[in-house]
Parts: structure tokens; C-alpha cells; sequence
């Protein structure tokens, strides 16, 4: 991810233009990503190893034949414990070959289904929350937007009070504005355009009190 010292001044901008219409208080991260997906190259690695054993039970003479071959074109007796130390030393090599292979991330990260990558969006996105915004405000209206680029998934996760008074589907177009402009390349716009609409939301529920000061940085956080 490529962020420029006047893009990330783009989002701090907007985030103090929609921060004095109200008590809100806006945190923006951006992360090129939220997990290395090493466990979903491991089931991968260890689900192709499986399919040694599987392939042979279907076609057990393909076993004997390759055995036979590899003596030489000789008839062996194919005793039970040569074929198990075949399919293990096949099992073996499949395992490491699938495992180096998945150790490229871009493969590993297209092999990780959509409902996976979401979900460890979401559990990066409310662990930073927890540390940087939850419960961090006099009146609870910390609100995290928060942007993965390698999954492709955004997430918005907002304190207590916001949570109370706002449904999480009030957040769509916010969602929705940033998504268009991250697609065209644009990432600091793209958080722009959702901290203006958040802003405008928290505006409509959390006005501008005299005695309200700034408790969260307004910078964008990149990681």
C-alpha cells in the first residue's frame, strides 16, 4: 500500500472537518493486511497430502505398478508395510511441496475463502478498536474506520453509545463511498469520503457540545 504524507493528511483533514459537527471522535487505519493465513496453507498442504492415500484406495494398482517400477521393472512382493511406507514418503512429499508452494502469499491469500478473510478483518479491526478507541471517550462515541487492502474488506466498529443509538446498516453508504474510490485506486479519498459520511451520522446523533475537546488523534494510522 503506497500513502503519501499528503494523502494521510487528506484523511486527518477530514477526519477534524467531521469531528467539529460532533462529539464523535474518528479513528482511520489503513493495514496492507490483517493476517498471514498460514493456517489455511497448512489445511491446504495437509488436504493434498491426504489425497494420497485417497487416490490409491480408488486405484491401488497404480500403488503396485509404480512400486514395481521403481525396482527396476522387477516383481516385488507388495507387503503391507512397504505400502504403507510408500504412501507415507508420498504423503511426505506432497506435504512440502504444497507447503513451499503456499509460502507465496498472493497464492496463499486467493486460496483463503471470502468468509475466512472476513471474518480475521473483523477480529484485527475490534482488537485495534479494543486498544485505540474503545471506551476511550468521555461519552463512548469512538468510532473505528478501518480498511485491509490485500483481503479487500473494510470494516466500521463504533463505541457503546454509537452502537446504542445507530444499526450497523446506517454505515452501508459510508462503506459504500469508500469502497468506489479504494476500487479506482484512490485509498485516502476513499477513507475521506467514509469519515464525511460517518461524520454526518454522528452530527445527527452526537451534535457539537461548548465542552467537547478532542480526545483521539485525528491522523490516519497505517500498518
Amino acid at each position: 500500500m503506497v500513502m503519501d504524507e499528503a494523502s494521510a493528511r487528506r484523511v486527518s483533514e477530514a477526519v477534524s472537518a467531521a469531528e467539529r459537527l460532533s462529539n464523535g471522535e474518528i479513528v482511520t487505519i489503513a493495514a496492507d493486511r490483517s493476517d498471514s493465513y498460514h493456517d489455511v496453507a497448512l489445511l491446504w498442504a495437509i488436504g493434498i497430502a491426504l489425497m494420497v492415500p485417497a487416490f490409491f484406495a480408488l486405484v491401488p494398482a497404480m500403488l503396485t505398478g509404480a512400486l514395481d517400477w521403481l525396482s527396476g521393472g522387477w516383481s516385488v512382493s507388495h507387503e503391507p508395510a512397504l505400502i504403507c511406507a510408500a504412501l507415507l514418503a508420498m504423503m511426505a512429499l506432497k506435504f512440502l511441496a504444497a507447503w513451499l508452494i503456499l509460502t507465496w502469499r498472493p497464492l496463499r491469500l486467493w486460496l483463503t475463502p471470502k468468509a475466512v478473510k472476513a471474518a480475521r478483518v473483523r477480529a484485527r479491526a475490534i482488537a485495534c478498536f479494543k486498544v485505540g478507541a474503545e471506551r476511550r471517550t468521555v461519552g463512548r462515541t469512538g468510532i473505528l474506520i478501518y480498511l485491509s487492502m490485500e483481503e479487500h474488506v473494510a470494516e466500521i466498529v463504533a463505541d457503546e453509545a454509537i452502537h446504542a443509538r445507530v444499526p450497523p446498516e446506517a454505515w452501508g453508504a459510508a462503506m459504500a463511498a469508500m469502497i468506489d474510490e479504494v476500487r479506482a485506486g484512490r485509498i485516502a479519498d476513499g477513507i475521506a469520503a467514509a469519515v464525511g459520511h460517518v461524520g454526518a451520522i454522528l452530527a445527527a446523533h452526537f451534535p457539537k457540545s461548548a465542552d467537547d475537546t478532542n480526545e483521539l488523534p485525528d491522523r490516519l494510522i497505517i500498518l
